[in-house]
């Protein structure tokens, strides 16, 4: 039996929700797809795929961690949307984020490839909770965050959806009575 949100939650599916959605990529423009696709394998520990061939332009696409990165070879006119400066590292700026479950082994990492990276740890006090974070940029200038994330407790804000979580996944904990959830499963 295939199992589905109506049967997890006891039918309470609200007629205008969307259908279960989960990151599925990230493209990103490269000045050369090589030096990207070698950055986010050697040091992210992504794994080259393979792509359809109906795609005749150059670029990679790469698989891990539940997530793909589609690199794309930037030429002429896309060449100026890549970030100008590659070495600014701004945590309020544009980034992806991955959670990790080794803070201090990621952190090691950056520093045996030489990676410049910015570090920070929030607390809050009040709740008792530290999250640490690792910003940095791949080769294009792009940043990107590691954090340990899940350390925060997710609490509904007066959304009028629902959280949907995924059970085959890593997850932060969910404040449960002040907000709705429902974890999707699939088979």
């Amino acid at each position: 039996m295939e199992k589905s949100e109506d049967h997890i939650n006891g039918g309470e599916k609200q007629k205008d929700e969307p259908p279960a959605m989960a990151l599925n990529h990230v493209s990103r423009l490269c000045r050369s797809v090589k030096e990207s696709m070698d950055f986010y394998v050697k040091v992210l520990g992504f794994v080259l795929i393979q792509r359809p061939q109906v795609l005749h332009f150059d670029g990679a696409w790469l698989f891990n961690y539940g997530v793909g990165i589609h690199l794309v070879q930037a030429k002429g006119e896309n060449s100026r949307r890549l970030p100008a400066d590659r070495d600014h590292l701004d945590p309020m700026d544009n980034h992806i984020s991955f959670q990790c479950e080794d803070m201090g082994a990621m952190e090691k990492r950056l520093k045996e490839f030489k990676i410049k990276h910015m570090k920070r740890t929030m607390k809050d006090e009040k709740i008792g909770t530290a999250i640490d974070q690792l910003f940095f940029n791949d080769p294009d200038g792009f940043m990107i965050e590691i954090c340990n994330c899940e350390n925060l407790k997710l609490v509904p804000a007066g959304s009028l959806g629902h959280i949907k979580l995924p059970l085959d996944r890593h997850n932060p904990p969910l404040e449960i009575g002040i907000g709705k959830w429902k974890p999707c499963m699939h088979d």
